[in-house]
């Protein structure tokens, strides 16, 4: 509604009583300032000044945006600021939505250099499983998502990297190698690698809908169905069934780098089998500066993790 330059102009015929006083403390000349005023008054569809004199007066719509100018003005250079501020990467906010365990591995680390670097960037945390994270993010709820998913699986449970929805870009982040989760007193703990034929006949406790799919795929792959004792989400449970002996488990190693029970053992499959980690966004978002900036984080925090 209002030209700032117009409105600044205003206000200093208000502060020094007269156009041609104002033409002479903004360096303009008398006709500019009178052109300027008659334009805003056009804008306005009001007078804001009647001639008193060799003076002039303000009426009582000049009196009311008079008592306003200061905030407009006031609230446009905060506007402007935040704006420049955000192209300037200072400031921003970031909604990011992760499963568990990139929330205890990869997120904090990346907060943590945000905080450093950037403390301006404000991100907002969720939690969610793929596939309903990336639907998150086109429905336009959080604006990165962090999923993974497994080479070789085509389920219909959101395992395969041909079902990321194809408005997303994807940012490869890591490969996350899959180990399997023994008892300490297990006979093959002390072996460097196993095989899954080697546990066939084993008690097995099954994890998240989309790693459970890729489990049977991979068991499927070497002619056996496996036994599954139990299913649980929860990584520490897991871990605990492992140490009291009431099955074994196939994790990613990611969660080890965090949480690891004293009495359990991760020993990483033959052939090596893995599962693969990334940042999902809409494109658009890629141009957005601090939508940017958390990504280029979180690819130097995955570089920097060791044994995935």
């Amino acid at each position: 509604m209002f030209d700032s330059r117009r409105l600044r102009t205003f206000q200093e015929v208000v502060r020094t009583g007269s156009y041609s006083a104002a033409a002479r403390s903004l360096g303009y000349t008398q006709p500019a300032i009178t052109q300027q005023m008659k334009a805003l008054e056009r804008e306005l569809g009001t007078a804001l000044f009647v001639r008193v004199g060799r003076g002039l007066r303000l009426t009582e719509a000049g009196e009311t945006l008079s008592r306003h100018a200061t905030t407009i003005l006031d609230t446009m250079t905060v506007a402007r600021q935040q704006m420049a501020a955000r192209t300037r990467l200072d400031t921003g906010r970031v909604r990011l939505c992760a499963f568990p365990s990139a929330n205890a591995t990869l997120v904090p680390g990346t907060l943590a250099a945000l905080a450093r670097h950037h403390p301006g960037v404000a991100v907002e945390l969720s939690e969610e499983e793929p596939p309903e994270s990336l639907t998150r993010v086109v429905r336009g709820e959080c604006d990165i998502a962090l999923a993974f998913t497994y080479p070789g699986t085509s389920g219909g449970d959101g395992a395969s990297a041909a079902e990321v929805p194809e408005e997303l870009v994807e940012i490869p982040l890591l490969d996350d190698q899959l180990v399997v989760l023994l008892p300490n007193v297990h006979p093959l703990s002390r072996r460097r690698t196993v095989t899954l034929t080697d546990l066939a006949d084993e008690r097995w406790i099954a994890g998240c809908l989309r790693c459970r799919v890729n489990f049977l795929h991979e068991c499927a792959e070497q002619g056996f169905a496996p036994h599954i004792a139990f299913t649980t989400d929860d990584n520490l449970m897991v871990q605990s069934l492992v140490a009291e002996g009431l099955g074994i488990a196939l994790m990613p190693s990611l969660v080890l780098n965090f949480l690891r029970h004293q009495d359990v053992v991760g020993r990483p499959l033959a052939p090596p089998s893995r599962r693969h980690i990334a940042a999902y966004v809409l494109r658009e978002h890629l141009r957005v500066p601090a939508t940017s900036l958390v990504l280029d984080t979180l690819r130097r925090t995955a570089d920097n993790k060791v044994g995935c």
